[in-house]
């Protein structure tokens, strides 16, 4: 029996070099890792330009005669040895491979120029966010300066559309994570003779880190991508041109409320949101551990301090700055096209969410003993 491994002879002789391939070179024998590496291994030896002989084939397919026709660059060799079907499946192969792109092999220069173009886009990133938050505070300067030219009819609308609308959703996610959490608990602590404790860690859990946090990255991800997708949209249809050529300022119009809005609505939702798990937690824990909704009222003021409450508040008015921010930011680099579009609120969903979480863990190093001790 002939081996089915690929295999390659590179014959040197008066007449030049001659490439025998043996062996089988199709897809079941070249798609796993090590086959692939063995076959590019083996062709790195093999010039382009040399004869080639293809009778000692075990067996040919499409995928092995196109990757003879990239190693060859697309052109054909001198000389190429090969039987009717071999040759018809190398011609289907090179002209089907005319309209594509050629296969470009970056060298380390260039990969060290594709790097350093990365970092000056970063770069470009962090100095229009700057810019941007910069002006955020030049506009509420002006705000405080004249409040009655202050758009407060989009201010309003966003409080509706961010705050008011995100209730439902919010309050049914919070209302389960506080069922898991407290159904989870109770197995452990079920085990330990420690079932009243279930009060002490879903308090503190919930009012101090997981009700702000689950409640921004529901934000981020409903609310941080329709305001990319709305300024980007503004974009395309040139609505924002139309309003440098008019001379409304974009911060003032479009960032200013947006980030008045979430400022606010950010802490009444985590509220909300922790209120609903709470009671998630409490029916849950009624059912599995048979501690009365009662019990919570009375332990819970005496086992979690107003201090985490406060703590909670702040980081929700970060959490919503900073969402409403990273979402003007990315919607006003959107270009004029759809493809754009996609691309900003994809990546504002993505670092909105980031955000919220290292902003989280900012705040709990270095409020590690507020409401604790």
């Amino acid at each position: 029996m002939q081996d089915a491994k690929p295999g390659i002879d590179i014959q040197h002789g008066t007449d030049g070099v001659r490439v025998v391939l043996r062996g089988a070179w199709t897809a079941a024998s070249m798609t796993s890792w090590r086959g692939s590496r063995e076959v590019l291994r083996l062709l790195a030896g093999a010039p382009a330009d040399a004869r080639w002989d293809l009778l000692s084939l075990h067996d040919f397919d499409h995928l092995g005669a196109l990757v003879l026709w990239e190693h060859w660059r697309r052109e054909w060799p001198p000389t190429v040895e090969a039987d009717e079907d071999q040759r018809t499946l190398l011609d289907r192969v090179a002209a089907h491979s005319l309209n594509l792109p050629p296969v470009v092999h970056r060298t380390w220069r260039q990969r060290v120029d594709s790097f350093g173009l990365q970092v000056i886009a970063a770069t470009h990133q962090v100095r229009d966010f700057v810019t941007l938050v910069g002006q955020l505070l030049l506009d509420v300067l002006r705000l405080i300066g004249s409040p009655r030219w202050g758009p407060w009819r989009d201010f309003t609308g966003h409080l509706y559309s961010i705050g008011a609308q995100a209730l439902p959703i919010t309050a049914l996610v919070g209302f389960l994570i506080g069922v898991v959490l407290a159904y989870l608990m109770s197995q452990v602590l079920r085990q330990f003779g420690a079932e009243t404790y279930v009060v002490n860690i879903l308090g503190l859990a919930l009012i101090r880190e997981l009700g702000p946090l689950l409640a921004a990255v529901l934000v981020a991800g409903r609310s941080g991508s329709a305001i990319t997708a709305q300024i980007g949209v503004m974009r395309v249809t040139e609505e924002l041109d139309a309003m440098r050529v008019l001379g409304v300022p974009a911060g003032f119009r479009l960032v200013l409320p947006r980030a008045m809005a979430l400022a606010i609505c950010m802490p009444l939702i985590a509220v909300w949101t922790t209120l609903a798990a709470l009671l998630g937690g409490m029916m849950a824990a009624d059912l599995t551990l048979g501690i009365s909704p009662a019990y919570f009222y009375e332990a819970m003021p005496r086992v979690v301090r107003v201090a985490n409450l406060w703590l909670a508040l702040a980081k929700s008015v970060v959490f919503g700055v900073s969402i409403a921010l990273i979402g003007c930011h990315f919607g006003l680099r959107v270009k004029p096209n759809t493809v754009s579009l996609g691309q900003g609120t994809t990546a504002s969903v993505v670092a909105a969410i980031t955000s919220v979480i290292l902003i989280d863990a900012l705040f709990a190093v270095v409020f590690k003993r507020v409401g604790l001790i």
